[in-house]
């Protein structure tokens, strides 16, 4: 046997959507690395700033220990010629902005191990080199970040690390700035001891920013700028956030709750006082469900009107199904008592009786049965119209019924007369639901004594409820419906021609028709006989 899965409470899926919608947003800033890549940034930019100093710098000192070379064209290399533009001695600005972005800048393996030089170092670089060397040593007490400087064939003449005198010709950063390119790059950082606390000085990251850039002089190239700082890690900035993180997390959560609270009291309570409803109907209760008094969402009142409309309209059709149960009983019992009774006469006299007694007992049970099956054939009728739904292609023209019925009632013995001219209509209604309406009001007009009816058919007629409509009248000379009788010629079983076979079930099929194709039947104004009026709705595409 399959278990079912345990139902949630929707009040705690409320608080469970809340609490996802209020973790979306930090789930996307962690997938897109949006704040590591602003810190990543943070540090490229400081490196450019402090490669720009270090560089003005080495120009400086430049001037001033080797004035010869400064005023010697040839010295140092020429820019390539991508980079020339760039460098126009008319060009005042020339910003270097960050643009590292962990979300699409690869991350290079750590840089290579420095080598030995190719040839000793420019002897104008080594000069400028030793005067920077105690410099860039200040400087990374307080910027904590490495920096090399080297000559035009990549050897370094000044650095913060134990790299000086060596080649920095293998890594290719330092490479592409000796053609004049400025170039960032993330290389990955293989830590030399535990991670540091989170509120130590030294950085978690396992990963570095390097920054190369040449040292111009004019267009020529006279040395390059290494820097690297490994970024601050997003765990150490909250850690230094931490309280002011765990307060802001407090007041989310807090109004995560108060959310859902106040989302229960707007959703849950409404159903839930349905749920109560629904439970005292299904105990026996009437007349207990009731549109809610205040609800706090449109959507909960349309849903309590609706739930209040559908257990009414229920309880109308429970109470006419136990009204329909009785007419029904009552309807059945007599004729079924009738021929009980002859049954047994017949069993305990049948050799005592004259052939006229027995003729009559026959007849008898003959009419009784006979009665039956109307009731039978009344009752199915009845009950398809009640479940009937109209079919929007349906179109009968209204004159071609009308008339053969006309004819039809005229060879059995009753005067139907047809006013013409007849309009040109057609009715939205199949050819067999008109002539069911028709036929049971002209059989109506017979049992209650009418030998003559005028069918009279006008088109169009003004209607509020639809768009275009018809009216057929229909008018006998019959005894005519007593004032006391008029409010109940339309229910079910009521009849005052029980005796001429009348089942009181014709008008309550033709008003149940009507209804399921939104036509209405009315008892009209006459002063002889009675007159039935109906509206139907024409058929727009039909018309002829």
């Amino acid at each position: 046997m399959v278990r079912s899965l345990p139902r949630l409470k929707l009040r705690y899926l409320l608080l469970a959507v809340n609490l996802t919608a209020l973790w979306l947003p930090l789930l996307g800033l962690e997938a897109l690395r949006l704040y590591e890549s602003a810190l990543v940034r943070q540090t490229e930019s400081e490196l450019v700033a402090q490669a720009a100093f270090v560089a003005a710098s080495y120009r400086a000192a430049l001037a001033r220990l080797a004035p010869q070379a400064v005023a010697n064209p040839a010295y140092g290399l020429p820019l390539a010629a991508p980079w020339r533009e760039q460098y126009d001695h008319e060009t005042r600005w020339r910003p270097r902005l960050a643009q590292l972005d962990l979300a699409e800048d690869p991350v290079y393996p750590p840089p290579p191990e420095t080598i030995p030089p190719s040839s000793p170092p420019d002897p104008h670089a080594q000069a400028v080199g030793e005067e920077l060397q105690s410099l860039l040593h200040d400087a990374q007490v307080m910027t904590l970040a490495g920096i090399a400087v080297a000559d035009t064939q990549g050897t370094v003449v000044a650095t913060t690390g134990p790299s000086l005198g060596r080649s920095l010709m293998a890594l290719e950063e330092v490479q592409r700035a000796l053609t004049g390119e400025h170039i960032s790059r993330l290389r990955q950082r293989l830590p030399d001891s535990e991670s540091p606390a989170l509120d130590s000085i030294s950085r978690g990251a396992r990963l570095r920013v390097f920054v190369a850039a040449p040292v111009l002089q004019g267009q020529r190239i006279v040395a390059v700028t290494l820097l690297w700082r490994t970024p601050i890690s997003l765990i150490q900035v909250l850690y230094g956030k931490r309280y002011h993180l765990m307060l802001a997390t407090a007041l989310l959560l807090g109004t995560s709750v108060i959310m859902s609270v106040l989302t229960s009291f707007a959703v849950v309570r409404p159903l839930q006082t349905l749920v109560s409803l629904a439970r005292r109907v299904t105990a026996g209760e009437q007349g207990v469900v009731v549109a809610l008094a205040r609800p706090v969402t449109q959507e909960a009142a349309e849903l309590s009107q609706a739930v209040a409309t559908m257990a009414q309209h229920l309880e109308q059709r429970a109470d006419y199904i136990r009204a329909f149960a009785a007419h029904v009983s009552h309807e059945f019992k007599t004729p079924l008592a009738a021929i009980r009774g002859a049954v047994e006469l017949l069993r305990d006299h049948i050799g005592t009786m004259t052939l006229a007694e027995r003729e009559r007992f026959l007849g008898n049970l003959d009419q009784d049965a006979e009665r039956l099956e109307r009731l039978v054939r009344r009752l199915l009728e009845l009950a398809r119209a009640d479940v009937m739904q109209a079919t929007p292609t349906d179109s009968t023209d209204v004159a071609t019924v009308v008339q053969r019925l006309a004819i039809h009632y005229q060879n059995i013995g009753l005067t139907a007369t047809v006013i013409e001219p007849l309009p040109r209509v057609n009715a939205a209604m199949s050819e067999e639901v008109l002539e069911s309406i028709l036929t049971n009001l002209l059989d109506n007009t017979r049992q209650h004594g009418g030998d003559t009816v005028t069918l009279a058919v006008t088109y169009p007629v003004p209607d509020a409820e639809l768009d275009t409509a018809l009216l057929i009248e229909a008018s006998d000379n019959g005894p005519g419906i007593s004032a006391a009788n008029a409010a109940r010629i339309f229910e079910p079983f009521f009849t005052t021609a029980r005796s001429r076979g009348g089942t009181g079930l014709g008008l309550a099929v033709v008003k149940s028709l009507l209804t399921a194709h939104r036509g209405t039947i009315q008892l009209g104004e006459t002063s002889t006989g009675t007159r039935m009026q109906i509206r139907l709705p024409a058929s727009r595409s039909s018309q002829i």
